[in-house]
């Protein structure tokens, strides 16, 4: 064999050694992506415990500290703070703490609802959300709890699963308080039919849950969660199960459902 012949054989053996290395590569991101997600928006480092702790008082403004605690049309759960989506007699509970403004909580929402919209449909799946206001607190501003009493607002006319939806589709970037302008998400509210009422833009523009924001706020920071998301199928964290997949939650629930 030539020295030609040999250094073009090794080339290619080397160019299929990289893609393979890309390929494995762009795997582990998927992956971690999808598995890993809830890591993103954490609260267990104790500096970003000390950012929270220096900010609990900073995103406040008069129309959440002093109203009253006005719960959603709908809410149920302890306090009443869970907003609940599906069926009540599903055989299978999916528990999800979000924060709006959270990247980790987008990604797996762009990832799992898909799946979550056709089991909650056919019956199979009750989700019950529940909204924390973490990114407030670690990166300042109150966007996570004003789009959190916006789509509070939705729930009163039945239409939280539109407007969730069309939240997490035009989250700003982290960094970016964009939700903090009542002009924003009212301007969201346009995409979803029936949503832009009046009774709608009095609800956001005063805050009217608010109060309620800042109760289920408090309950996620006690409940000794890691991060948002936070997400419960019966009770079990899914991921402390390295291979979950929006596939294999959805085959998980299908099952539950012909016990």
């Amino acid at each position: 064999m030539s020295e030609k012949n040999r250094e073009g054989k090794r080339t290619a053996r080397e160019r299929l050694a990289e893609e393979r290395a890309k390929q494995k590569s762009a795997e582990k991101r998927r992956r971690v992506l999808i598995v890993g997600v809830s890591v993103v928006c954490v609260l267990g480092l104790a500096a970003v415990v000390g950012v929270i702790a220096a900010n609990s008082g900073k995103d406040k403004d008069s129309s959440d500290s002093s109203g009253p605690v006005v719960a959603p049309s709908g809410a149920n759960g302890q306090d009443s703070l869970a907003i609940p989506v599906g069926e009540e007699g599903a055989k299978s509970t999916l528990v999800v703490w979000e924060d709006f403004r959270c990247p980790a909580c987008k990604a797996f929402e762009t990832a799992y609802r898909p799946a979550i919209h056709e089991l909650t449909e056919s019956g199979k799946l009750k989700v019950e959300y529940h909204l924390a206001t973490i990114i407030d607190g670690n990166m300042g501003g109150t966007g996570s709890r004003k789009a959190a009493n916006a789509a509070a607002c939705a729930q009163d006319v039945g239409k939280f699963t539109g407007y969730h939806d069309v939240l997490y589709e035009n989250q700003p970037e982290e960094t970016d308080d964009a939700f903090a302008d009542d002009g924003e998400l009212l301007e969201l509210a346009k995409k979803i039919d029936g949503l832009d009422t009046p009774a709608f833009r009095t609800c956001v523009e005063k805050g009217t849950h608010n109060s309620w924001v800042e109760k289920s706020a408090a309950a996620f920071r006690g409940g000794g969660f890691s991060g948002t998301p936070t997400v419960l199928l019966n009770g079990k964290n899914i991921y402390q199960d390295q291979t979950m997949t929006p596939a294999k939650l959805k085959q998980q629930v299908q099952e539950a459902a012909k016990g």
